[in-house]
């Protein structure tokens, strides 16, 4: 059994990475209002391909909660029932939870997709859960964790709700996201470790919890110039990507300057990391490289497809890394 719970423990990190990835995707196209409904998708379980399956017509059937765009609203349907020659409102009530009422059928599988990779994962920490009641007289940190790991993704799935309900609030977003990384730093406590009792020195533990600690602050703002982008993007049209960042905010400046204390702090960790650990703290500075350089590609070379993307897994690549040597060098203990 406990072979089975560290199997998913790092299948759900896997699946929860790929959330991330698609979450990215989601708003690299602008797909964040394909579902403009929660949790399904135009009252659908799978989602309609068609804006026609989305309009009302006589001699219809529809199913209670299915949606339809008229007059450039949402109305729900109440109850089973099959249209007459006219519309009739009793059989429908308006969408209040926001006036968003777009159907575009890209976006929308692209939203859903998502919402399914959310589930799996979802699912996948739920046996994994289940699993580690196994350990519970031997490990019952482990346990606890675990199930504060799906609680942690209920309300992963809550905030994801309220950022639709938001019609994509900023800071809906922003709390998204963090979320993310805070499930992603759970589960990471809960990968086997690795004994450096004999490599943990004061300098490195400091130095690896201040790298950790500015990323945070990076991602923060980074969401923030995100943010921003949106809105530029939205008031274009999503056309004209090379007035996005035009007259950028003083945000996205020091967003940029500080990836420089970003890499000197990983570079100095890799100096005054023994041997043992270059190649871990080597792969981190490289991602770190990668990084910058994909927001070199986004502001020069006006958002090409995929580099937005690219920007935020690197970055929560390196979260997880540092994560987990920070986890690695507290837990350690020294040889006997």
């Amino acid at each position: 059994m406990k072979q089975q719970f560290y199997t998913w423990v790092k299948i759900s990190l896997v699946l929860v990475y790929l959330v991330v990835i698609a979450g990215a995707f989601v708003r690299m196209t602008g797909s964040g209002m394909g579902c403009p409904d929660w949790p399904k998708c135009f009252g659908y379980y799978i989602p309609p391909t068609e804006e026609s399956v989305l309009q009302w017509s006589p001699g219809r059937s529809f199913e209670d909660g299915q949606v339809i765009i008229k007059d450039e609203q949402l109305w729900v349907a109440q109850g089973d029932f099959t249209t007459g020659d006219t519309f009739n409102p009793a059989h429908w009530t308006l969408y209040t939870k926001h006036s968003y009422a777009i159907f575009n059928p890209y976006h929308t599988w692209v939203e859903y997709l998502n919402r399914l990779l959310g589930a799996l994962a979802g699912l996948s920490t739920l046996l994994m859960a289940l699993f580690s009641l196994s350990m519970w007289t031997t490990k019952k940190t482990h346990t606890l964790l675990a199930w504060g790991v799906v609680l942690g993704m209920g309300f992963q799935a809550w905030l994801g709700a309220t950022v639709v309900y938001s019609v994509l609030a900023p800071y809906r977003i922003t709390l998204h996201m963090l979320m993310a990384l805070v499930i992603i730093g759970a589960l990471m406590a809960l990968w086997p470790r690795k004994n450096m009792g004999s490599l943990k020195n004061p300098s490195l533990i400091y130095f690896s919890v201040s790298a950790l600690f500015l990323l945070a602050i990076q991602v923060v703002m980074g969401t923030q110039v995100r943010a921003y982008v949106d809105h530029q993007s939205e008031i274009t049209q999503g056309l004209a990507p090379e007035l996005w960042l035009q007259d950028p905010p003083v945000l996205f400046y020091i967003h940029r300057s500080f990836s420089i204390a970003l890499l000197l702090v990983q570079w100095w960790i890799w100096r005054i990391s023994p041997i043992e650990l270059k190649k871990r703290h080597l792969i981190t500075l490289s991602l770190m490289v990668g990084t910058a350089i994909s927001g070199i590609v986004l502001y020069y070379l006006d958002f090409p497809l995929g580099s937005q993307t690219a920007h935020l897994v690197l970055a929560t690549l390196i979260f997880g890394l540092q994560w987990k040597t920070i986890l690695d060098l507290f837990t350690s203990k020294p040889p006997k």
